[in-house]
């Protein structure tokens, strides 16, 4: 726990607000994947078949849109920042491997690995100071 705050200390005496921005373009891309996923759920079964012969196929369509859309919302407010990084970053792991598997696709390959990249930052650096997450231990 001692590690966490000291990661929040830092962070925001650190905060800048172009990385608060990308923490909020972050949020919206996921939101808007997670939308896209919903009202195209047969690419997502496309998607996620060359894993569904491990099983689990129905439990991952209904876990990545909602999660994509519910962590975006989270992660574009700055609310449990890195709770709902956490809960994405199963998923970004899974686009990597599934973009790296079967057919090679370079472009969402390249884009999984720059979100996930982004996710792992947040996981560490936080909301920072222009989130609710601040707001609220701020009114403490």
């Amino acid at each position: 726990m001692e590690n966490v705050k000291s990661l929040n200390k830092w962070a925001n005496a650190h905060t800048y607000l172009p990385v608060d921005l990308i923490r909020v373009v972050l949020g919206v891309f996921l939101f808007m994947k997670g939308v896209y996923f919903v009202t195209n759920a047969q690419y997502l079964h496309d998607l996620i078949s060359p894993i569904d012969q491990f099983g689990g196929g129905m439990f991952l369509l209904h876990y990545i849109a909602p999660a994509h859309m519910i962590g975006g919302i989270m992660i574009f407010f700055g609310l449990l920042t890195r709770w709902a990084i956490a809960a994405q970053l199963p998923i970004l792991f899974g686009a990597v491997l599934v973009n790296s598997l079967g057919h090679m696709r370079s472009e969402s390959l390249i884009l999984a690995i720059v979100v996930l990249l982004v996710c792992i930052f947040f996981l560490f650096y936080g909301g920072g100071k222009h989130s609710a997450d601040y707001y609220f231990k701020m009114q403490q």
